[in-house]
């Protein structure tokens, strides 16, 4: 049996704990079973790379706004795909050497499966059958794409959001079934380079994640653009001479028929964590009812010495946070004093077209008298005109003045919401703390500071204004 002070599972987030241990003098052991560096530098990397390039292509068609005589001759989308699977193969490689190079850190290719507590044997792969134990377990094997249960789909040839983002030709019709971000961001790339894209939701808005307000001004915009049916209850898939059709029923289960067609059907329908194969049984790590592992506020599993990051833990499916949640771990197991994991300002961005970032509560979710609002619109501001910028900012404080949300909708939106994020972090998020720094002018950033300037609506009581 092979002993290590660190046993991680997994190579995504998993990965920057292992090179926390290694500074820490710990040997480790890292089983992988499939792409090196995890989900986040495969399928999320991925997608922001491929999502800049629409972003671009969306900028010069834009042209003629500012009286520039700007054309799209063409684009090679397949060119685009491979350069950015170039790249990412690179970085995988580059990854892996640094690990194989470092005397602290010990790879093995293959599925883990507990035997005991902290004992795993890796299973298939060029290590199957060996057993490795450590005082330390690190568990962040991730999520993967969840199968629907939609009548049909197991006969049909669908993709799977990861899959998508190899695709080398833009699909002339595309059939999207989901509406988180993931839905979105991918309906903004396919459609921007030339697929007419329909969306078939569960829910009553896109981006049900998010503030009500934002989610349903960013539905409308999206409905300009592509087919959106929300609230409806997909009934069944089927497929005849290379067209995918996806039927449901609209608001109800008895409700108006729905049918969207297209020549590829995209099914980003949530995830799953990748836990089932892990037998935690075997070590005593307890699980929701939807296999994410449950832990305590400083990410402990229920079994001793076995610690939970990233999206196995099902708190936020985010890169951000699964790195945020590593430096935690880290923190309670090499020092002295142990502390929760804070979420209380972690922010979410839809690289979309509008974008969107949210921070903090949500209106739908508070209770009258506790909040009030203000809003504010890009254009307000000298930057915002000056773009022919559509959106806006919506601030959300509590009776003392508290920083307690923000939301915004609209270009810039991921950079803009992070003076929020970074003042409620600090602890003194306070209403000046956003509006008194001097802004930079003409930036769209004094958007964000407008929002924090203006008055606030009041939902009960009176807040006294605290300049």
């Amino acid at each position: 049996m092979e002993e290590y002070d660190v046993l991680v599972l997994g190579s995504g987030a998993g990965l920057e704990f292992a090179s926390i241990a290694g500074e820490n003098n710990r040997t480790v052991g890292i089983v992988e079973k499939e792409s090196f560096g995890g989900a986040q530098l495969d399928a999320g990397a991925r997608s922001k790379r491929l999502l800049y390039h629409a972003e671009v292509l969306e900028t010069i068609e834009r042209a003629d706004e500012f009286h520039i005589d700007a054309s799209v001759d063409g684009f090679a989308f397949e060119e685009m795909v491979r350069d950015v699977d170039e790249e990412l193969r690179g970085n995988a490689e580059s990854l892996r050497e640094g690990v194989e190079a470092s005397p602290f850190h010990y790879l093995y290719e293959g599925e883990a499966r507990f035997v005991d507590e902290r004992t795993v044997e890796v299973v298939g792969g060029a290590d199957d059958g060996t057993r490795i134990r450590a005082d330390t377990v690190i568990l962040a094997t991730g999520s993967r794409p969840a199968t629907p249960d939609v009548e049909g789909i197991e006969s049909v040839d669908y993709l799977t959001s990861e899959e998508a983002l190899r695709v080398e030709t833009p699909p002339d019709r595309l059939v999207i079934l989901g509406s988180g971000y993931i839905s979105v961001e991918l309906g903004h790339l396919f459609g921007t380079f030339g697929s007419d894209v329909t969306f078939v939701c569960r829910e009553e808005t896109l981006l049900p994640e998010v503030d009500e307000e934002v989610a349903e001004t960013f539905t409308e915009r999206y409905g300009e653009r592509f087919t959106v049916h929300t609230a409806t209850h997909p009934t069944g898939v089927s497929e005849t001479d290379g067209t995918v059709t996806l039927e449901a029923t609209s608001g109800r289960l008895d409700g108006p028929e729905v049918s969207a067609s297209g020549d590829v059907l995209l099914v980003a329908d949530g995830r799953i964590p990748n836990t089932a194969a892990l037998d935690l049984d075997a070590a005593g790590i307890e699980t929701d009812e939807h296999g994410y592992v449950e832990t305590d506020e400083y990410l402990r599993t229920t079994a001793d010495g076995v610690w939970a990051v990233g999206d196995v833990t099902g708190n936020y499916l985010l890169k951000h946070s699964a790195s945020h949640e590593v430096a935690a771990v880290a923190r309670n197991i090499y020092e002295d004093e142990r502390r929760p994991v804070d979420y209380s300002a972690m922010p979410l961005a839809v690289f979309a077209s509008p974008e969107v970032a949210s921070v903090g509560a949500q209106e739908q979710y508070l209770e009258a008298g506790e909040y009030a609002t203000y809003t504010e619109q890009y254009e307000s501001v000298p930057r915002g005109r000056a773009m022919g910028a559509e959106g806006f900012v919506k601030a959300i404080i509590d009776t003392d003045r508290q920083v307690i949300g923000c939301h915004i909708l609209g270009p810039r939106a991921s950079e803009l919401i992070q003076e929020v994020v970074t003042a409620m972090h600090a602890g003194e998020g306070t209403v000046r703390n956003v509006r008194r720094p001097v802004h930079v002018h003409p930036a769209l950033s004094e958007v964000v500071q407008q929002a924090f300037s203006g008055q606030f609506r009041r939902t009960v009581t009176d807040f006294s204004r605290d300049d």
